[in-house]
């Protein structure tokens, strides 16, 4: 109507003006303020790293604490911050640098020799003790006061209220409580020191003086087996025992780290080997240098914590088929103080080309498990190959297993190894064996195969002798395809038995240039696998050393290497 009053345009301007101002803070300020935390906590992250590069604790950082946690401190009560994997400080993220003056953390050595091997005092860390830990003094429970109370030794891992500490402990010495016998005093290297210094290597008599049942146990865990289970459990190791004594060997090797046996007397060390089957034979090829550099009296008896995805070698010696944290790190050590020693064999396979003018030297491995042609060796290549391009996605056991069904699939499919037996001919003790149509040829040293299938035993309907690990014998079986394979691990078949020898042969016959014939050694850090285009030998032979293993119970019979 002509009576109504128009807005004039520059109105119209003004709010639209308003409502893109306030869509733009209402975008942009989100924004600027996700940007400022990031930048807060990327600047807190560098100034951690550097308070953690400089100190003598072994800090690791936490998004939340598994049990109710206190400061050490300030005494508040927190939820992430913290923590160090040698001492088991816990402590807030703004009371690091006070922590790191306040407290120290666990010597590997003392300062002075002045004192004896039995002279150890305790050394006591404020609250945060255990859960269900019980009072030295009063066995009453310690730590059910919500807020930051009672003691922990560090060494000994003994408990006490504040009340009884004041009365009784505070100048009493320290024994290392029940893991006396695996722990390697601060004093005793410090003593070492000392005769290293003065020229002397007799270490028995230094030894004498901590008992006949000290039996020093020396960790070597691999981070990336597995589950990835192994950077926790490097801590709690290293608060049980001495740091000393606990090894990564995704960053020290396992020859470096055995070096730490030369300054214990001759035959009482002990190593865990905490890893999947490949770390154990990296571990074993270490003690083979230490033989070879003329250090035999000084090789170490061998256990195992099974990380990998298989296990079939702590398996076949008894320690399970893995582990995922069912049963607490002290009674993995308790395990390993009850056990028994046992043999192991482990045999030579050199792998040569075929001709009388060849040059190239034969490549030469060493086998503890098992060596086999065939799709189940296409299986771990592959596997293999995938798992070094991106580690971090196999981390699961059965994400693992998982894959490897996956490529045993695609083989029945495929069917890359058919008719071999058409491609090789096969030795036992010298004796040519006729083969049937078979696409893989399986050498077994152990009981288990495959993550715990009894191979040469079979579905067990028939009568076969067990196959040993110490017998000096090898189990040679044959398998018709990736689908016998399956059949075999859910016991529904039975795989092609060819016989047990002392010496095995595997020829490849002239004329095959296809490449279908790839062999898998399971055997050490990463297993070592040959796809070969020309004429070859695979050859079997040599038992190597009878290494000294241990044993324990518990239900059935654990060894270690």
């Amino acid at each position: 109507m002509e009576g109504e009053r128009r807005p004039a345009p520059y109105e119209g301007l003004f709010a639209d003006g308003h409502l893109i101002l306030w869509t733009l803070c209402s975008v942009l300020l989100p924004v600027f303020i996700t940007f400022w935390c990031s930048l807060q906590r990327s600047r807190r992250q560098l100034h951690r790293r550097d308070i953690f590069r400089k100190s003598k604790h072994g800090w690791r950082d936490t998004d939340l604490f598994s049990q109710p946690t206190y400061c050490c401190v300030c005494t508040q009560h927190i939820l992430l911050g913290a923590f160090c994997d040698c001492c088991g400080l816990r402590v807030d993220e703004g009371c690091l640098k006070k922590a790191d003056k306040r407290f120290p953390c666990k010597e590997i050595m003392l300062k002075s020799d002045g004192r004896a091997l039995d002279a150890m005092p305790h050394h006591w860390i404020r609250g945060n003790v255990p859960l269900c830990s019980s009072c030295v003094v009063c066995r009453q429970q310690c730590g059910s006061q919500p807020k930051l109370c009672d003691y922990r030794c560090i060494w000994c891992q003994k408990t006490v209220h504040d009340e009884c500490m004041k009365n009784s402990l505070k100048n009493e010495k320290c024994d290392f409580g029940e893991f006396r016998n695996l722990i390697i005093p601060p004093s005793y290297l410090t003593s070492i020191n000392q005769m290293r210094k003065d020229k002397k290597t007799d270490y028995a008599v230094l030894a004498s003086k901590l008992g006949r049942q000290w039996s020093p146990l020396i960790i070597l865990a691999n981070s990336r087996s597995g589950t990835n289970m192994g950077e926790g459990l490097l801590g709690e190791f290293r608060i049980l025992l001495n740091p000393v004594q606990v090894f990564d060997v995704t960053k020290t090797p396992p020859v470096k780290a055995l070096q730490l046996c030369t300054l214990l007397p001759c035959h009482s060390a002990r190593v865990l080997v905490c890893g999947g089957d490949g770390t154990v034979g990296w571990v074993l090829d270490a003690v083979d240098e230490m033989k070879i550099k003329g250090q035999e009296k000084y090789i170490p008896q061998v256990a195992v914590l099974p990380l990998g995805t298989g296990n079939d070698l702590s398996n076949t010696l008894g320690w399970g088929a893995g582990y995922a944290g069912e049963i607490p790190v002290a009674q993995v050590l308790r395990n390993v103080m009850e056990a028994d020693g046992i043999k192991l064999d482990r045999w030579k396979v050199q792998v040569t080309n075929k001709g009388y003018y060849n040059l190239r030297k034969p490549k030469e491995f060493t086998m503890n498990n098992y060596f086999s042609v065939g799709p189940d060796a296409l299986m771990a290549l592959n596997f293999h190959a995938h798992r070094e391009k991106a580690p971090s996605l196999f981390s699961s056991r059965i994400l693992n297993k998982a894959v490897y069904l996956f490529y045993g699939t695609k083989d029945c499919l495929v069917q890359e190894c058919k008719d071999l037996n058409k491609k090789v001919e096969l030795e036992l003790d010298g004796e040519r064996v006729e083969l049937p149509s078979l696409e893989g040829i399986i050498v077994l040293n152990i009981g288990y195969w495959g993550g715990g299938c009894r191979l040469w035993e079979g579905m067990g309907d028939e009568t076969y002798p067990l196959a040993r690990h110490d017998d000096g014998l090898l189990e040679v079986v044959g398998v018709y395809g990736s689908f016998h394979c399956a059949q075999i691990q859910v016991k529904l078949a039975n795989p092609f038995r060819i016989g047990q020898a002392h010496t095995v042969r595997v020829n490849r016959r002239p004329g095959m240039e296809d490449r279908c014939v790839c062999t898998h050694n399971a055997n050490r850090k990463a297993s070592s696998f040959l796809a070969i285009n020309e004429d070859y030998i695979v050859w079997m032979s040599n038992r190597l050393s009878r290494g000294r293993c241990i044993a324990t119970r518990r239900g059935v019979r654990k060894n270690v290497i």
